[in-house]
């Protein structure tokens, strides 16, 4: 009896700590990443002229 009750609870967690997990993982690839976009080339070449001066 006291075997049955312990590996019920032991069973319970492991569910647990694997659907918490997977949240986890779910949420991760929800998220949406956002990327800085690149400078334009007229801005490089402008501080290139005024370096060069």
């Amino acid at each position: 009896m006291t075997f049955t009750v312990i590996m019920l609870v032991c069973i319970a967690i492991v569910l647990g700590i694997a659907a918490m997990f997977g949240m986890a993982v779910s949420k991760g690839y929800d998220y949406k990443h956002t990327v800085d976009p690149l400078p334009d080339e007229d801005h490089l070449n402008e501080k290139k002229k005024k370096a060069d001066a």
